[in-house]
Formats: C-alpha cells, structure tokens, sequence
C-alpha cells in the first residue's frame, strides 16, 4: 500500500451545481452535485469499482452487501463513519454495464455515467444534496474519485470517508475551493480550525 502521507489532493475541478425546482407543485428548490472525472482506466474496470462490494470497500463513503450491477437487486448500503449506524436499503433502477447505473443511497439519487474515452473513462456522479452540503459533499467525492484511480492503478492508498476524510487537511482546502467555485459561503465545518495534511 502507497503511503497515504505523500497523499495531496489536487485542485478543485470538474464539479458543478444545479438547481432544479420541486416537482408537482412543490416550491422546494432541489440541487443536484455533477462530478466529472475522467479515469486511465477502462468502463469495464470502473465499472466494477462502482458495483462490487470489494471494490467499494476500498474507495465508497458506504459499504455494500451485494453487487450493485444488476437492475432490480436490492442492497443495503452502510454508511462509513457515520456517528450511529446509516443503513439504507436500495434496489438498482438501472444497470447497463458499463454506460449507466443508477439507485439511491438513502435519501441521495446516484446516477453514475461512464464514457469511454480513449482507452480511459469519463465518469459522471449526478447525485442530488442539500444546498449547505454543496461544497462539502464535492469534496468529499474529490478525495473518493482520487482514491479510486489510485487503487485502480495498483497503487491503492485506503478510503479516507467520514470523519476522517474531513479531518484530512486536503480535505479543508477542498471545502473552501469548491464553496468558493459555487459561490457559496464556505461552511465552517468542522467548527475548529482547518488542520494541516
């Protein structure tokens, strides 16, 4: 395993916001986080990364008991380093392997899209949030998306989710880039000042 001390992440980027309004009437304004990364590794293999349990294990911010890569699959997921336990059953509403999968994680819709390009892949997280968790959340995808590549590469440096992704100093420099991308005012969370990696 890769020393996670020689871990930084790199600048905020391919992140976005959307703001959609409620459906049937309803005035609540609801946003949607769109994450782009683009991967040197092929559909087929991020595909597994994003459907198996072993896989997810090594990168997710949740645990899967099941493989998530067939439409109609119900699945608990568990939430890592939640305070109490987070478990949330799902059942896939799409999988066309390696092109789109699609389930809920609690009370999140995850649409995940993979383009090949090239011999790698351009993988979209669309994944709705609360509008004060906007910055929070992309950084927190950041951190899994850079960890995912890592341990696609061979050179895996373990999950950093939870709490211990926001004390991660990277993280906190994240927080504040993304905040101030979306303009947005930068969450002061966790209240105490940011640590340094």
């Amino acid at each position: 395993m890769s020393d996670l001390q020689h871990y930084t992440p790199g600048p905020a980027r391919g992140a976005q916001v959307r703001k959609d309004r409620g459906q049937n009437g309803n005035n609540e304004d609801k946003w949607t986080l769109i994450l782009v990364r683009e991967l040197r590794h092929s559909p087929e293999k991020v595909w597994q990364a994003l459907t198996d349990p072993a896989h997810l294990r090594e990168w997710a911010p949740f645990d899967a008991d099941g493989n998530l890569g067939t439409v109609g699959t119900t699945v608990k997921l568990t939430t890592v380093g939640a305070p109490t336990p987070r478990v949330s059953e799902t059942t896939v509403t799409r999988a066309d392997a390696p092109e789109l999968l699609e389930y809920k994680w609690g009370s999140f819709d995850m649409r995940w899209e993979l383009e090949a390009l090239g011999a790698g892949t351009r993988l979209t997280l669309w994944t709705n949030i609360g509008h004060r968790f906007i910055a929070m959340g992309a950084a927190g995808w950041h951190i899994c998306f850079d960890v995912l590549d890592r341990l696609l590469s061979g050179t895996p440096i373990g999950r950093i989710v939870g709490p211990e992704a926001i004390k991660f100093g990277g993280w906190q420099q994240l927080n504040a880039e993304y905040a101030k991308q979306f303009g947005i005012e930068t969450p002061d969370w966790p209240p105490q000042a940011a640590q340094k990696p």
